[in-house]
């Protein structure tokens, strides 16, 4: 049984792995830190990071936090993480769980969400432009960011995730029914997380009838997608980290060959979620044009075709609650100094606000720039001075994510969050990808 349900399961890009999780008595709490692209402009998070694990088997041993990717030692730690994974497995730091998925509980202050620890066939994703894969990019891939991480990856013995996938599944075939009987399953780690990450759990699923509820569950959904376009799995967080495992993949196809299809390097270990958890939260990453006038962002705007209305507002509350209501156009605010305006396109080419605010970006006059703003309050801030421009984006929808995705591509770059710094995962599971 457990073969057939592997070959089901393939057949949709996914598979159990042989996890690797540190031995019952190591302190957890300090094992576990946050993705290494959250708290890039803090240095003391990270130094805090550092003095917490100093002494104890620890994840900040085995990842390069970005905040130092610039630093005159990156090749030294490059070579201490790939030593540390070795010593780690030399030294038995590691129990192993053989053909598994986990299901992790996220305790955080948007509320507890849910996911499963699972790998994914990179045969089956693309980051390419225009991609019609089964595993898709979100947002658009920056290639220069890639052979820094490849530098990391490619002699490293471990992976592990902080790369977050989502699905479309409303109806909550895949994920739900495993949180329904949590209490029957095996609770293999149980901890708070360290610097305000909140609490996590994870649940050993590994039964041939809990391996089948995912399987039938992910081919209903992979059943219901147009084949011409099956977008099954979106990258929610994590996109240059799963593009840097394909990329080391299909180097290793040049250089293997069909050999390369049995390698480890084939498959990513990833957390998947569902799209439609209620903690899931998805905040809109907003925009500040620098050195241009109201006239000149009103002229770029004008070009990209469709019909435009402009209305003056009071506040950035009135201009948020405005974008915020669904009346089927595309709306963003501006803000100009102490002025709020909110903009409409009606019969707009785009699927999404962002898509049309990126051809203005990509039109800039010499001289203007953009920077990328997390918060509606901050953007107001910097949108006060003068010569600055604020663009207040709405959230994305839940509801038409995907769709979204399958008519304009992925989306433009930092289009979206998925909760705050926080909230991203913390490195936990780990997987071997050397092939003894």
């Amino acid at each position: 049984m457990r073969e057939n349900l592997k070959q089901q399961l393939r057949s949709c890009g996914i598979s159990t792995s042989d996890i690797l999780l540190p031995k019952k008595n190591i302190d957890y709490y300090k094992w576990a830190v946050v993705a290494c692209d959250q708290f890039t402009s803090q240095r003391d998070y990270w130094n805090d990071v550092e003095v917490i694990t100093s002494d104890v088997p620890s994840t900040s041993k085995l990842i390069f936090p970005e905040c130092y990717l610039e630093d005159d030692d990156k090749q030294q730690r490059i070579k201490n993480i790939n030593a540390a994974m070795d010593d780690y497995i030399k030294i038995g730091v590691f129990d192993c769980y053989p053909d598994s998925f986990i299901l992790v509980e996220r305790t955080t202050i948007s509320g507890t969400r849910y996911g499963l620890v699972a790998s994914l066939d990179l045969e089956k994703y693309s980051y390419a432009e225009g991609s019609r894969s089964l595993i898709r990019a979100t947002e658009g891939t920056i290639l220069s960011r890639i052979p820094p991480r490849k530098e990391i990856r490619k002699h490293a013995s471990l992976e592990l995730p902080h790369i977050m996938v989502l699905i479309n599944d409303a109806r909550r075939l895949v994920i739900e029914p495993l949180v329904a009987k949590r209490a029957e399953l095996e609770c293999i780690y149980d901890t708070d997380l360290m610097k305000g990450g909140g609490h996590v759990k994870g649940y050993l699923v590994s039964s041939d009838e809990d391996i089948k509820t995912v399987a039938d569950g992910i081919s209903m959904l992979y059943k219901a997608l147009d084949q011409t376009n099956p977008l099954l799995y979106a990258m929610g967080d994590g996109n240059h980290s799963l593009a840097t495992a394909k990329s080391i993949y299909e180097d290793l196809k040049k250089e293997k060959g069909k050999e390369a299809l049995d390698s480890p390097c084939r498959y990513a270990l990833v957390e998947i979620e569902n799209i439609f958890d209620p903690a899931l939260q998805f905040e809109a990453i907003h925009r500040v044009f620098f050195n241009i006038k109201l006239p000149v962002f009103d002229s770029l705007l004008s070009r990209r075709g469709g019909s435009i209305t402009k209305d003056r507002v009071s506040s950035l509350k009135e201009a948020s609650d405005e974008i915020r209501n669904d009346s089927g156009c595309l709306k963003f605010a501006v803000i100009c100094g102490n002025d709020y305006y909110v903009y409409r396109m009606k019969k707009a080419k785009q699927a999404l606000s962002a898509s049309l605010i990126q051809e203005c970006i990509d039109n800039l006059p010499e001289g203007s720039s953009v920077d990328y703003i997390h918060g509606a309050a901050v953007t107001e801030e910097i949108a006060k001075k003068d010569g600055n421009i604020g663009i207040i984006l709405p959230d994305i929808s839940k509801e038409t994510f995907f769709d979204a995705i399958i008519r304009d591509g992925a989306f433009p770059r930092k289009t979206f969050s998925i909760g705050h710094a926080e909230e991203k995962r913390y490195y936990m599971e780990a997987r071997s990808i050397r092939k003894d």
